[in-house]
C-alpha cells in the first residue's frame, strides 16, 4: 500500500447539501426552513434560552449567593509542605511554582498558611501570611518577608 492508494472509508465523505437551488433539487422554495414563521426568515436566531414567549427558566429560578468583586485570590501554601528544602533555602512564588506546590501562581500571589509544623531554617518570601504561619517561621529561626 502507497500514499497514492489510501482513500477515505466508503460513506465517510459527504457533500454539503445546496440548498435554495430550485425544485428539482428537492430543498428548493422554503430551504427546508418550513413556510413561515421567525425560523424561516433570513438572520433570524434565537438565544439558546428563548421558550418561544414563556417566561425562560433561568429567569423563574431565585438568584443566590453574592460574588466580591474585590476579593483576594492567593494561591496557597501551608507551613509544613515548606519542610522539603534544605536550611537556609530562601523560597520565592517561582521556585513554588517549579517544584509543583501550587499550580499557577494567583492574581494576587502566593499566601502561606499555618498548617502543620516547620522545622527548617528557611527564608520565605510571599505576598501575603497569615499571622500564625509567620510565628512558626520566626520560631525556628527563618524569615517571613512580604513582597
Amino acid at each position: 500500500m502507497n500514499l497514492h492508494d489510501l482513500k477515505p472509508a466508503e460513506g465517510s465523505k459527504t457533500r454539503k447539501r445546496r440548498v435554495g437551488r430550485g425544485k428539482g433539487s428537492g430543498r428548493g422554495y422554503t430551504s427546508g426552513r418550513g413556510a413561515n414563521g421567525q425560523n424561516s426568515r433570513s438572520g433570524s436566531k434565537t438565544r439558546p434560552t428563548f421558550e418561544g414567549g414563556q417566561t425562560p427558566l433561568f429567569r423563574k429560578l431565585p438568584k443566590r449567593g453574592f460574588n466580591n468583586k474585590f476579593k483576594k485570590q492567593y494561591s496557597i501554601v501551608n507551613v509544613y509542605q515548606l519542610n522539603r528544602y534544605e536550611d537556609g533555602t530562601e523560597i520565592t512564588p517561582e521556585m513554588l511554582k517549579e517544584d509543583g506546590l501550587i499550580d499557577n501562581i494567583a492574581k494576587h500571589g502566593v499566601k502561606i498558611l499555618a498548617k502543620g509544623d516547620l522545622s527548617k531554617e528557611l527564608v520565605v518570601k510571599a505576598n501575603a501570611f497569615s499571622s500564625t504561619a509567620v510565628d512558626k517561621i520566626e520560631k525556628t529561626g527563618g524569615k517571613a518577608e512580604v513582597i
